[in-house]
C-alpha cells in the first residue's frame, strides 16, 4: 500500500513535535512526506501524492488541515479512488481527529497507522463516516469538512483567536472556556453583542423552518464536538445533523448548559425555539458570517449556503 503524509508545519503544535514527526518517519521510509506551511499550498501536496497513487494519506494537522485536505481529494479527479484519510490530532483543534478515535500523540497515531498498513491490519481502524459538503459563493465554490456554524460560533471562534496566544489555548481549551462565558453570559444579557441573534431563512428538507432568527445554527457529521459535547437530540435518518436555537427561544440561560450533551429539558420544544434534525439537505440564506471545520469565512449579504453529505469517507483511527 502507497502511503503519504500531510505534514503541516504551522498547525499550532512546537518545533519539538515536529521534529519528533521527522524522527519517526525515518523508521518508515515507504511513507512519501510532504511539508506544507499554509493552506495555499495543499493543492500541490494532495497532487504529489496522487501522482505517486498514493492509498491512504495521514493528515498530521487540526481541524482546518484535515478540511483542506478532504476538500482537494473530493473535488478533484486526481485519484482514481478516494484515499484512506488518517487524521493525527495535531493542531490546535483536533475534533474531528478525536471523534474519529484518534490518540492524542500525533507521533503515536503515525506510528499506529504505518505499523496496521505494514502489518495488512489497517481495516481493524477503518471508520466509515460522512462528510458534510458545503456548497457556497452562488453555488461556484464547495467546500468538504465536518462541521458547519453560523453567527454567533463564527463570532466566537474569532473571539478565541484574539484572546488566546497562539497554540493548544486557542483550540479546544480556549474554545470551552469561550462557550462557558457565553452560556453565563445568556443569563444576564442575551442580546448583547457576541450573542445578538441573525437573520437566517432556514430550510430541512426542503421544509422552512419558521421564525427567521436565530442565536445558534450548527450541522455537523461528527458524533462529538470538542470537550464531548453532544448538542443534537434528533433520532431520524439524515447524515447532517442540525441544531438550531431561535432568538427568541424561551429559558435560554437553563437549557443551554444541559443542550450541549444532549439532555433535553421538558421545554427545549420546537414551539419553543429549540430544534435538532437529522437531515438531508440544510439550506440557510444568511448575511453573517460562518465557520467550516474552524476557518473562518466572513460577511457576504444574502449569500445562500446549501449543506448535504454526498460523499462517505473511509477513516483511519490513528
Amino acid at each position: 500500500m502507497q502511503i503519504g503524509l500531510i505534514n503541516n508545519l504551522r498547525a499550532g503544535r512546537s518545533d519539538r513535535l515536529v521534529s519528533r514527526m521527522l524522527g519517526v518517519l525515518r523508521d518508515f521510509p515507504e511513507v512519501h512526506h510532504v511539508e506544507t506551511s499554509q493552506a495555499g499550498a495543499l493543492p500541490d501536496a494532495v497532487s504529489e501524492l496522487a501522482r505517486r497513487g498514493v492509498e491512504l494519506v495521514i493528515v498530521n494537522g487540526g481541524d482546518g488541515t484535515l478540511q483542506h485536505t478532504l476538500t482537494e481529494i473530493l473535488t478533484s479527479d486526481e485519484f482514481t479512488q478516494a484515499p484512506f484519510v488518517a487524521p493525527l490530532r495535531g493542531g490546535r483543534t483536533n475534533m474531528a481527529a478525536k471523534d474519529l478515535g484518534a490518540t492524542r500523540d500525533p507521533v503515536c497515531g503515525m506510528r499506529n497507522v504505518a505499523e496496521a498498513a505494514r502489518a495488512g491490519r489497517l481495516h481493524e481502524r477503518f471508520v466509515h463516516r460522512p462528510v458534510l459538503r458545503v456548497s457556497f459563493d452562488r453555488g461556484r465554490r464547495v467546500q468538504y469538512g465536518m462541521f458547519f456554524g453560523v453567527g454567533m460560533i463564527h463570532r466566537a471562534i474569532a473571539l478565541t483567536h484574539s484572546i488566546f496566544p497562539q497554540g493548544r489555548t486557542q483550540g479546544s481549551l480556549g474554545a470551552g472556556l469561550v462557550t462557558g462565558a457565553l452560556i453565563a453570559k445568556s443569563a444576564l444579557n442575551p442580546y448583547d453583542g457576541i450573542l445578538q441573534p441573525d437573520k437566517v431563512d432556514l430550510s430541512l428538507d426542503g421544509a422552512l423552518v419558521p421564525g427567521g432568527e436565530f442565536r445558534v445554527a450548527i450541522a455537523t457529521t461528527l458524533q462529538r464536538l470538542y470537550w464531548n459535547m453532544n448538542p443534537f437530540w434528533d433520532q431520524g435518518r439524515g447524515d447532517v445533523r442540525t441544531t438550531c436555537i431561535a432568538g427568541n427561544a424561551k429559558h435560554l440561560a437553563v437549557a443551554a448548559p444541559m443542550l450541549m450533551w444532549g439532555r433535553l429539558p421538558r421545554f427545549a420544544t420546537e414551539e419553543n425555539g429549540y430544534i435538532s434534525r437529522n437531515a438531508d439537505r440544510v439550506a440557510l440564506r444568511l448575511s453573517c458570517g460562518v465557520t467550516v471545520d474552524g476557518e473562518i469565512y466572513p460577511p457576504r449579504a444574502d449569500e445562500l449556503f446549501t449543506l448535504t453529505s454526498d460523499r462517505r469517507v473511509t477513516f483511519v483511527r490513528a
